[in-house]
């Protein structure tokens, strides 16, 4: 049974729900080894879940943004890194199927790639010297025209699921300009390699490694385009703060289960959740994961009703659900531990791992930093423009 097989929602995230409950059983075990879930990336192949968000079109499911972001929220509920990872890819599968950017013959194929095999891509755009593409920094790696195509070379950081990816979207500097350009490079080209790097503290199953370009020939039609900094609002990337709140819903669990079977001999009955000071905190954690569900998936659900012109004013609606269900989820998963108390801290407790999980929602885009300031400066140019125009 996959995706393909259900014709509603709800059907196909229950098939997702019970798929990823075995995540969870292996979270802890990745996490401590600092290993890849290769087993829970196939798990999600045999359901089609690659596929989700390729349209119709091209042979895919098409689902709409908002459904996207629900079964990301259940796979992070179970194991947040395994969310993540695979996220990039239904993220830019959806990107790529609405906007068309490609050649129609590379994007084609790609797709057909993705509803046979289960491939999977992602951009490999962060570089240490540059740090991250948001930023505007000039990549350091460069690809240079042959009689037959282009040569690539070059570092790159941070790039998550890269144990199992087929295809890379690599952004490099053409003959040493300043013009850069994306290149597909796929994962059999000579001379490509995977640098197992990625140690963090958090998110540590994503395979989050470096890989290297050296000298890797690519065909001329490998360019995919040359970049264009791309200011309009980019909903797929909803898929980030999806993640934060399904890790914000597992520790909201835990705290319930917690409080409703904790039961210290200092009670005479009961357990501790039926403490009002218990409570309390259990009715913060809720109010913040109502806030945040109903932000991040009516946002989604807005962009999913608009139109192109529409779309093109939702810019700070994303960034703000961003930073405000990473926030909020931080703020749970503080709240759940505090209830806890230092049991919390174990080793062999899910909630330090959803702590240092959480806590790299603060850099993933956009920054928050960036967002503060594009706020203020958007609520600037309107009153500028208001008042010019209430001038004629």
């Amino acid at each position: 049974m996959t995706l393909f097989t259900h014709d509603s929602m709800g059907e196909r995230l229950a098939l997702t729900q019970k798929t990823a409950q075995a995540f969870k059983a292996r979270a802890h075990h990745h996490d401590q080894n600092n290993t890849f879930p290769f087993e829970n990336i196939e798990d999600l192949k045999r359901i089609a879940y690659p596929a989700l968000t390729l349209s119709a079109e091209y042979g895919g499911i098409g689902v709409t943004l908002e459904e996207m972001l629900r079964h990301q929220a259940i796979i992070a509920e179970n194991d947040a890194a395994t969310a993540l990872a695979i996220g990039w890819h239904i993220g830019m599968s959806k990107q790529l199927s609405d906007e068309r950017p490609w050649a129609e013959t590379t994007f084609r194929e790609f797709a057909k790639d993705v509803v046979a095999k289960g491939a999977l891509i992602n951009s490999a755009a962060t570089e240490a010297a540059t740090g991250s593409p948001t930023r505007g920094g000039l990549p350091e790696t460069t690809a240079r025209t042959t009689e037959s195509g282009w040569v690539i070379t070059g570092h790159k950081t941070f790039t998550t699921l890269s144990p199992v990816l087929d295809y890379f979207v690599v952004s490099a500097r053409i003959n040493d300009t300043d013009e850069v350009g994306q290149f597909l490079v796929k994962r059999t080209y000579g001379g490509l390699r995977i640098e197992e790097t990625w140690n963090m503290l958090g998110m540590r199953a994503t395979g989050s490694h470096d890989l290297i370009l050296d000298q890797v020939s690519l065909p001329k039609d490998a360019l995919l385009m040359t970049k264009v900094v791309n200011r309009a609002p980019q909903g797929w990337l909803l898929h980030i703060p999806a993640v934060y709140y399904g890790i914000a819903k597992a520790a909201l669990n835990e705290a319930l289960e917690f409080a409703a079977h904790y039961a210290p001999n200092s009670l005479a009955t009961g357990t501790i959740g039926d403490l009002p000071l218990v409570q309390q905190k259990l009715g913060q954690m809720r109010a913040k994961l109502i806030e945040s569900e109903y932000l991040l998936f009516g946002v989604a659900r807005d962009w999913d009703l608009a139109d192109a012109k529409t779309r093109s004013t939702l810019g700070d609606a994303l960034a703000v659900t961003k930073t405000s269900v990473v926030n909020h989820a931080i703020e749970v998963v503080d709240l759940a531990m505090r209830l806890v108390g230092a049991r919390s801290l174990s080793m062999d407790n899910p909630l330090q791992r959803l702590y240092r999980d959480v806590r790299a929602g603060l850099h993933n885009p956009p920054m928050e930093d960036m967002v503060y300031i594009n706020l203020a400066q958007s609520a600037l140019r309107a009153l500028r423009e208001n008042h010019h125009a209430s001038n004629f």
